[in-house]
């Protein structure tokens, strides 16, 4: 409650006043409804917002504290009034929520400029193309209406409608227009956001090597799994490529045209093999998955009449409808979209929708940071992790899609061999480090992000010149296939984050082979159950854990237990739909053997995943909310009655999960839609001994999601077991015992 609510209610009356006046100057929208934004000093339901404010129609929450509203005059008029009297100092309706209001005020054109527009400006051409947002409405038939008026609009001033996208989520036109048209879209009731066109940031510099002749690479295996790369095409008849190459397909409509495939070339032997430099070495290319090309960015992104988000989807529908794909590599960044907190739009919504509607996985980069050669000096080799945590290091779209795997890059080399010396060029980061290039999370609600990393090169200041440069190459980048090879250039090297995602592609489309019927959720919690933190990252963020998190998420895939468990690490897992404010309850089967000796490392992890669907009118974006906790009791009973109060009852405690020599606490893994632990037992204590450990998987959606939502919503749960410094382990055996004994018992039950 303000010290004065007298003066509150002034004030905010004088504040919407002005905001009255202001709307007349503004591009009126499809109806006469004025649009205000109401901050905030906490967070307030929309729902309840809406009441206190005369029932205005809340369009979306923009931030916490930041709600936009539709209001006709008649609703101004009586919210005009209540302040009014409030300001007299009588009592009013809603008090609590009036109270919670900073100050009414409209949707300016600094608030509708996005960010690249803001960085760069509009182009000098006397036409060009800008990306337009609308906002979403909660109605249907408003939401018709809002988008035919716009388009008319549109037309009559001059501009030509080149592209749209129409979902409940997401209302997107790119128009060519000028200059006054474009500043008039800034002043336009209904546009949410004016931003340009989406700009691939991608370094493409490649370092020649000297290949021998290959022998002669097999075809893939019967049945083996598709991976499909959505990039700039590939070069289908490059020799390492050709024998798995099932279909290239291009989705760039005229005049822009493909590009050239250079970066698409490189990605696509990353994702067919994982390690292409291995490949080389060893002599042996021995393909176990189908590859597929899906062209989807052009030449000129400003000229292209086709938002990227539907040549995506398009490209999506049409390789999982022909040949069943379900692993979709998409190696893009769009530099001038950066995360910024807040909602998820652009692509990243797009592709979290299509996640849920046809159950497919996306693997995506975190994006590049460009870093100025001219702002280089040596302190960037020595302190280079401290950019990378500045709020320009965020990550870019669609990195932040919350149903995707989302892929940050860590050095792997650190000599280069460039013609002065090795000496002359000091690597910016060792072997297991971030890369000088990746960027951060988190993303929506505080998400981990990114969830896994990977080998994507390196970048080395060369320090014997005057002016420092930035060196990407000679040693310090990765090997891949070159789109050069009829030129006698077979391979190629080069750094960024586009690199290291390819490599988890790989991995989550060889789970299907081992495990054909894995829902994409299930491989997310797999990849991520099996994914360690790189020592040399955590020694360096030894005293910062958040940007450990924020740089490395979950870490790099281990994939010696990946496909298969084995002796001493045993992967469990389980599918299943559970309804909203229930539990589900499992018991870790876990041998007298793994407690069982000398002090040594043993771990248990639990990874769950599942794919909410998206609205970005929520701040919390997802509809469903579903997380785990890792308890120790006696029994499953004392477990089932403290979880049943817990999520029926709202003043109910909540049911502490064990935190001793936890990686990762609950409440900061449950923000994603991936999340995993791990919990290290190094001399368990004879009480932990005694008791049984247990995961229980609760849902318990907000109350907005009930409109959205399945009444059982699906979910992955991966359990891994591992005891490797046993000198002599059966811990595979061991599990399959109890689990046989369990069984027993409840067939005899």
């Amino acid at each position: 409650m303000p010290e004065d609510p007298s003066a509150h209610g002034k004030r905010l009356a004088e504040d919407l006043a002005t905001t009255r006046r202001a709307s007349e100057d503004y591009v009126a929208g499809y109806d006469d409804r004025h649009l205000i934004k109401l901050s905030l000093n906490e967070f307030v339901p929309p729902e309840d917002l809406a009441k206190a404010a005369e029932g205005v129609e809340v369009v979306s929450q923009e931030q916490k504290k930041i709600v936009l509203a539709f209001a006709t005059e008649d609703q101004l008029d009586s919210f005009e009034a209540k302040l009014a009297h409030l300001a007299k100092g009588n009592q009013i309706t809603y008090p609590t929520m009036i109270y919670a209001l900073e100050g009414i005020h409209h949707w300016t054109e600094g608030d509708r400029t996005g960010w690249a527009l803001k960085q760069d400006g509009f182009p000098p051409d006397s036409r060009f193309s800008i990306d337009v947002e609308l906002w979403p409405s909660t109605q249907e038939e408003h939401g018709e209406r809002e988008r035919r008026t716009f388009v008319q609009w549109v037309t009559a001033e001059g501009g030509e409608v080149l592209d749209q996208i129409t979902r409940p989520y997401l209302t997107l036109y790119r128009i060519r227009c000028d200059r006054r048209v474009a500043d008039r879209c800034l002043r336009h009731r209904d546009v949410r956001t004016v931003d340009l066109p989406p700009r691939v940031g991608l370094s493409l510099s490649l370092l020649k090597t000297p290949v021998h002749a290959l022998e002669p690479i097999p075809p893939p295996p019967d049945g083996a799994p598709g991976i499909v790369v959505l990039d700039s095409g590939i070069v289908a008849g490059h020799p390492v490529l050709s024998p798995a190459v099932g279909d290239t397909q291009d989705f760039i409509a005229a005049p822009a045209g493909p590009a050239e495939p250079e970066h698409g070339t490189f990605v696509a032997g990353i994702a067919l093999y994982d390690d292409i430099g291995a490949c080389i070495e060893s002599r042996t290319f021995a393909p176990q998955l189908r590859l597929f090309s899906g062209c989807v960015f052009g030449r000129e992104s400003q000229n292209d009449p086709k938002l990227v988000e539907n040549r995506v989807e398009m490209a999506v529908r049409y390789f999982v409808e022909k040949y069943g794909c379900r692993t979709f590599n998409l190696s893009y960044g769009d530099p001038g979209r950066p995360y910024r907190g807040g909602r998820v739009s652009g692509l990243a919504v797009t592709l979290d929708a299509l996640s849920r509607e046809l159950g497919v996985l996306f693997v995506v980069p975190t994006g590049n940071l460009n870093i100025d050669p001219g702002d280089v000096d040596d302190s960037h080799r020595t302190d280079y992790v401290r950019y990378l945590t500045e709020r320009e290091a965020k990550l870019i779209d669609p990195a932040p899609a919350l149903s995707a795997l989302t892929v940050g890059s860590i050095a792997r080399n650190e000599q280069h061999q460039g013609w002065r010396g090795d000496f002359d060029v000091r690597p910016m980061a060792r072997r297991g480090q971030p890369s000088p290039f990746t960027r951060a999370g988190p993303s929506a609600r505080g998400a981990i992000k990114p969830d896994l990393v990977d080998y994507g090169g390196n970048l080395g200041v060369e320090v014997s010149s005057d002016r420092h440069t930035v060196q990407d190459r000679f040693g310090l980048g990765e090997v891949s296939t070159s789109h050069e090879f009829a030129a006698g250039r077979p391979f190629a090297e080069d750094s960024g984050t586009s690199f290291a995602a390819p490599r988890v592609a790989h991995l989550a489309a060889r789970l299907r082979a081992a495990l054909p019927e894995a829902s994409a959720g299930l491989c997310r919690a797999l990849l991520v159950a099996h994914a360690k933190t790189p020592e040399a990252s955590s020694a360096l963020f030894e005293n910062d854990s958040i940007a450990l998190r924020n740089l490395t998420g979950y870490g790099r895939v281990d994939r010696s237990a990946l496909f298969q468990s084995v002796d001493n690490c045993v992967t469990l897992w389980s599918e299943e739909r559970i309804e909203n404010l229930r539990n589900h309850f499992y018991e870790i089967p876990l041998p007298d053997e793994f407690w069982a000796g000398r002090k040594r490392r043993r771990t248990v992890t639990v990874a769950l995943a599942y794919s909410p669907p998206p609205r970005t009118t929520r701040i919390d974006y997802c509809g469903v909310s579903i997380g785990f906790k890792l308890v120790v009791e006696e029994s499953l009973d004392a477990v089932a009655r403290a979880f049943s109060a817990e999520v029926r009852r709202e003043d109910a405690p909540s049911v502490p999960e064990r935190d001793a020599a936890r990686e990762v606490s609950a409440t900061l893994r449950s923000k994603g839609t991936v999340q995993a632990s791990t919990w290290t037992f190094n001399r368990p204590s004879a009480e932990l001994m005694k008791k049984r450990m247990f995961v229980v998987v609760t849902r318990k959606d907000p109350t907005w999601g009930a409109r959205v939502a399945s009444v059982r919503e699906g979910y992955s749960l991966a359990v891994k077991i591992d005891d490797r410094e046993m000198l002599i382990s059966n811990l595979y055996q061991q599990v399959r015992e109890v689990l046989r004994v369990r069984a027993r018992a409840r067939a005899t039950a």
